[in-house]
C-alpha cells in the first residue's frame, strides 16, 4: 500500500518552516492522539502516520532526502534503516511540541541534568517545643559536590568530553523500518560524557561523602507527620546538577501531663471525694502557667470542663485550641482505723429509703441490670 505524501499528511507545504511543522503536528496529534480516541483503530492509524511525517519532515537532513527521493529512501536499507541513532525518541518530540501545554518538554533522563536525590531526617521534639517553635542543630550524612572539579568529576583545568558514541545524548536508537528500541549508550552509560582524566579527589563521580551541620527553624504549633522542607539541603546531583531537598520529618514525644488531638489539649485531673461532693478549687496546669478550676458540687468522675484558648496555635492558623480538663475523683487509700470508721458510718447514714437519691449512677445502672435479667427469663 502506497504511503501519503509527507506534506500532505501534514496539511503544509513544500516550503513550511519548522515552527508551522510543529504547529500542523500539535493540532493533528491532539486530534488522533490514542488517549483521546481510546479503541478507535482508524485514528490510532492516523497518528501513527502524522507522527512519521513529522519525524521526516522536521529533521533537515531527512527532509532533504525525502524531497529528493520521496518514501522509498527510508524503506529498510535506506537512511531510516537498521543501525545506531541518536535522535530522540517519540517522548522527545512529543514534548518538543507540547511543552507549551504541559510545562515542558520531557527530555531523556540521560541528556538532563538529574537533580540529587531527595532526603529524609527524622526529629523527635517535645511537646513543648513543637508548640512553642524552636531552632535545633541537626547533623546529615549526603553527597555534597567536589570541591576541586566543581561537580564535573574531571580534573582541575580539564573538562568532560561529549560522548562520541551518542553526541552526548547518552542514549542511541536500534532502528528497524518505522519502530524504534531506544538503549543507553555502551560507550558513556547514560552519562552522554567522557573523562579522560579524572578528579583525583572525588575519582571522577563528581561529589564526595560529608556529614553537613543545618540549623532548623521549626515554626510553631506542628505535630506528629509535619514536615520542613529544606530546599536544596539533599544529595548534590551529578555532574554539577543541583541539589534535592532536605525533608526534616516531625514526631512529637509522649508527654507526662498533657495528649494533644490537633489542636486541643487534653488532661486529667484528680481531686478528693470531698472536693467532688462538696465543691471547691483545683489548680490545672496549663503550657503557660496554673490556673484554678471551679468544681461544682456533686461532680462525678470522668466530668469535662473546657477551657477555652488553653490549647495549641496551628502552624497553619486559625484559632488556638482548648484545653480539655478531664476530672478525677480519686479513692482514698491507706486509711487510720478512725478514718474507715468514720467512712462507714458516712455509708450508713447514706442508706435507707433515701440511699438512691445519694447515688444517681448506682440507681440507674442496678435498675439496668435488673431488667436485663428480667427479659431474659421472661
Amino acid at each position: 500500500m502506497s504511503k501519503r505524501d509527507f506534506y500532505e499528511v501534514l496539511g503544509v507545504s513544500r516550503d513550511a518552516s519548522e515552527r508551522d511543522i510543529k504547529k500542523a503536528y500539535k493540532r493533528l496529534a491532539m486530534k488522533f492522539h490514542p488517549d483521546r480516541n481510546p479503541g478507535d483503530e482508524y485514528a490510532a492509524d492516523k497518528f501513527k502516520e502524522v507522527k512519521e511525517a513529522y519525524e521526516i519532515l522536521l529533521d533537515p537532513q531527512k527532509k532533504a532526502a525525502y524531497d529528493q527521493y520521496g518514501h522509498t529512501v527510508f524503506e529498510q536499507g535506506g537512511i531510516g534503516g537498521s543501525g545506531f541513532s541518536s535522535q530522540g525518541d517519540f517522548g522527545d518530540i512529543f514534548g518538543d511540541v507540547f511543552g507549551d501545554i504541559f510545562g515542558g518538554g520531557r527530555r531523556s533522563q540521560s541528556r538532563a541534568q538529574q537533580r540529587g536525590a531527595d532526603l529524609r531526617y527524622n526529629i523527635e521534639l517535645s511537646l513543648e517545643e513543637a508548640v512553642r517553635g524552636v531552632s535545633k542543630e541537626i547533623e546529615v550524612p549526603t553527597l555534597v559536590h567536589c570541591n576541586s572539579c566543581g561537580g564535573s568529576g574531571a580534573k582541575k583545568g580539564s573538562s568532560p568530553n561529549n560522548c562520541g558514541t551518542c553526541q552526548g545524548h547518552g542514549q542511541v536508537q536500534m532502528r528497524q523500518g518505522f519502530f524504534a528500541v531506544q538503549q543507553t549508550c555502551p560507550t558513556c552509560h547514560g552519562k552522554g560524557r567522557i573523562i579522560k582524566d579524572p578528579c583525583i579527589v572525588c575519582h571522577g563521580k563528581g561529589r564526595r561523602q560529608k556529614n553537613k551541620t543545618l540549623n532548623v527553624k521549626i515554626p510553631i504549633g506542628v505535630d506528629t507527620g509535619d514536615r520542613i522542607r529544606l530546599s536544596g539541603e539533599g544529595e548534590a546531583g551529578e555532574r554539577g546538577a543541583p541539589a534535592g531537598d532536605l525533608y526534616v520529618q516531625v514526631h512529637v514525644k509522649e508527654h507526662h501531663i498533657f495528649e494533644r488531638d490537633g489542636n486541643n489539649l487534653y488532661c486529667e485531673v484528680p481531686v478528693s471525694f470531698a472536693m467532688a461532693a462538696l465543691g471547691g478549687e483545683v489548680q490545672v496546669p496549663t503550657l503557660d502557667k496554673r490556673v484554678n478550676l471551679k468544681v461544682l458540687e456533686e461532680t462525678q468522675t470522668g466530668r469535662m470542663f473546657r477551657m477555652r484558648a488553653k490549647g495549641v496555635k496551628s502552624v497553619r492558623g486559625g484559632a488556638v485550641g482548648d484545653l480539655i480538663v478531664k476530672l478525677v475523683v480519686e479513692t482514698p487509700v491507706k486509711l487510720s482505723p478512725r478514718q474507715k470508721e468514720l467512712l462507714r458510718e458516712f455509708e450508713e447514714s447514706c442508706g435507707g429509703d433515701a440511699a438512691n437519691k445519694h447515688k444517681p449512677k448506682s440507681e440507674g445502672f442496678f435498675n439496668g441490670v435488673k431488667k436485663f435479667f428480667d427479659d431474659l427469663t421472661s
